[in-house]
């Protein structure tokens, strides 16, 4: 096998030519490219790039939603030398400017008309930018900017360019070595500014090896491209392994479509971010909620059995005939119809990481016969570890790889080594040098392995809380068990030595709330309206109670907030992975903290607000500071 990228794609065309390679629904019609026109867009877009000045060592920037163009932009960049990275889509100017200038990118491919916009106006701060290549012209015709190129003219420039230099790509594809930089991903950023950790081919060829051989991926198995791939998770799902199992990468139409899109596709592989799997079971409890009395029955009768199956599995005993023959049942008259329904129904594995996922939401994809896989990794050092068949435990994220190997420090962090290491973070030799001790990388995770040899993950180190009986406790771990509610979007656990008890705010799920009230007849206007009613202060109020009953009492939550807004990352409240910015929120949030802590029972804020006719103001309201009664445990 080829020891780059875009030489495992040209020995794919060698034995695959003409089968399917990517498949992209438009206007609700699923065209198909084959392997040999996936290699012919590489080539002629890199061709392209060196015609408008592209040279080897370059940074290419991508920004836009999954398209067969993301793919063939970024492979065509490694092929003659360059290096891609992506950025996500909902990012805003100022933070595409950081990342442009700190990569030092001159050439941007961007998807349309809004991501376009972002970085025209940019090209004032940014005078090194020769050129922004869009590859969907809808809005974009009458623009007129010499920086602007559509991805078809890119490709004939190649194609031009070609002629006049005869064997170029094909020779410095050749050139290509495994310790070649193959992709910046940045970081998260939830501690600072992202980082770029810079990924060679040899990493990225060798983790997805492991993972296809650790879950026995079968060569053409469709796999749903849904997660952004300026996620280190999408590089190697979906474009690494894609290349390596020749997989038929399928891309949806919209965002907004992937649920029926799936379902047409019927993918064998699909990985979703823990926020979206949990968002998924929100919408199955609230659709049940709303169906029919008889139907709501057989679904509560099948999930007991279900419960009861996957209970078994996880404790590894056998599952009885009678339990086997009632199970069949439910599947042919609940779970294969519920499944086909969220298009889950060929699924063989599907993944979730990036942040903790609540073990109710894995045990009830579990019952419905989902095979539903934990992955904990770093951007860093890849995936260190995955649930495997047979041996799948909610509360833990697998175990780990053969060739990683992992250590507990003494304050408990998890600490990796391994053949799948970054070569670094870019222009930060200083940043680099920190996050390594005798060898061994730092994760920040705090975590430990069990007696069975299953890592479990906690949270963060830095935001581990010391509660007020001298124990550390994470709390992620009170958040994630929140979120499995259908009402709960997201949820920050406050608690520490200077805070005498544990406290939460919640920002509810507008969507599944606003449906549950207009069927109570409860009247409300905006989300900060809604968020104060006393019937949702009591929804909420319930789904609390239900996860402090698993809590020790230090660790109860005593006080909540409904807040008037949710969580944005466009406010800098969560990362592009819709994790928690914990430090920033606890900085903007200050007084309503305090005023949880210092006995309120309100908190005057002021919150913009956009009315159901688009217009926008700003409004004063008050934030109720919720008290939990106490139960005495039995």
């Amino acid at each position: 096998m080829g020891d780059t990228l875009p030489k495992i794609l040209r020995e794919r065309v060698g034995k695959l030519g003409g089968r399917v390679a990517l498949r992209r629904k438009e206007y609700g019609i699923w065209n198909e490219y084959t392997w040999k026109e996936y290699y012919e867009h590489v080539k002629y877009f890199g061709l392209g790039l060196l015609s408008f000045g592209f040279k080897p060592g370059d940074k290419l920037a991508i920004i836009g939603d999954n398209d067969p163009e993301w793919y063939w932009a970024e492979i065509g960049a490694q092929a003659v030398g360059g290096i891609a990275f992506g950025i996500y889509v909902d990012c805003m100017p100022s933070e595409i400017k950081y990342y442009l200038e700190h990569s030092g990118a001159r050439f941007i491919v961007a998807h349309d008309q809004e991501q376009v916009d972002k970085v025209l106006s940019l090209k004032e701060e940014i005078p090194d930018l020769r050129k922004i290549i869009y590859w969907d012209p809808k809005g974009l015709w009458n623009y007129e900017e010499p920086l602007l190129a559509s991805f078809e003219e890119v490709e004939q420039a190649g194609r031009e360019y070609e002629k006049e230099n005869p064997g170029l790509f094909e020779e410095l594809l050749e050139k290509g070595k495994e310790e070649d930089i193959a992709v910046f991903c940045y970081t998260s950023g939830t501690t600072g500014l992202p980082k770029g950790a810079m990924l060679p081919h040899r990493s990225l060829i060798k983790m997805a090896e492991v993972l296809a051989s650790a879950d026995r991926v079968e060569e053409g198995e469709d796999y749903l491209s849904y997660i952004s791939p300026a996620w280190v998770t999408e590089q190697i799902f979906g474009i690494s392994m894609g290349l390596i199992k020749g997989l038929v990468v399928n891309f949806p139409e919209e965002p907004e479509t992937v649920q029926q899109d799936i379902r047409d596709i019927g993918p064998r592989r699909l990985f979703y971010g823990a926020r979206l799997w949990e968002s998924l079971a929100s919408l199955i409890q609230v659709k049940i909620a709303e169906t029919t009395a008889l139907k709501r029955f057989f679904y509560n009768l099948a999930m007991k059995v279900g419960y009861k199956v996957a209970e078994c599995k996880e404790k590894r005993k056998s599952v009885g005939p009678l339990l086997k023959f009632l199970y069949l049942i439910m599947h042919f008259l609940v779970f294969r119809p519920l499944k086909d329904k969220i298009g889950l129904l060929r699924l063989r594995s599907g993944y979730t990481a990036g942040a903790a996922i609540a073990p109710e939401t894995m045990k009830l994809f579990h019952a419905m016969g989902v095979n539903l896989k934990n992955l904990y990794g770093a951007t860093e050092m890849g995936i260190i570890s995955m649930h495997r068949d047979g041996d799948i435990r909610y509360e833990t994220v697998g175990k780990v790889f053969e060739g990683n190997e992992v250590r507990i420090s003494e304050d408990g962090e998890i600490m990796v080594r391994g053949p799948m290491i970054f070569a670094g973070y870019y222009k930060d030799p200083e940043g680099t040098k920190k996050k390594f001790r005798d060898g061994w990388y730092l994760t920040g995770d705090a975590g430990y392995i069990d007696e069975e040899g299953h890592l479990i993950y906690w949270d963060r180190v830095e935001e581990l809380i010391e509660l007020p009986d001298g124990t550390k406790f994470s709390p992620q771990f009170i958040e994630v068990r929140l979120r499995f509610s259908p009402y709960i979007k997201d949820v920050m656990v406050l608690g520490g030595k200077d805070k005498p008890f544990v406290s939460a705010i919640i920002t509810h799920d507008y969507e599944n709330v606003s449906k549950w009230a207009e069927k109570r007849r409860i009247p409300f206007t905006t989300y900060t309206d809604l968020s104060q009613k006393p019937e949702v202060i009591e929804l909420l109020l319930k789904e609390v109670e239900r996860v402090n009953r698993a809590l020790p009492d230090s660790a109860r939550i005593r006080k909540f907030v409904s807040l008037h807004k949710e969580f944005d990352p466009d406010e800098a409240e969560l990362t592009r992975t819709r994790k928690l910015k914990r430090s920033p929120l606890e900085e903007k949030y200050k007084g309503l903290i305090d005023a949880i802590y210092s006995g309120a029972s309100r908190y005057r804020v002021s919150a913009q607000v956009t009315y159901r006719d688009g217009r926008k103001g700003v409004v004063e309201t008050d934030v109720l500071i919720n008290d939990v009664p106490v139960e005495e445990r039995v």
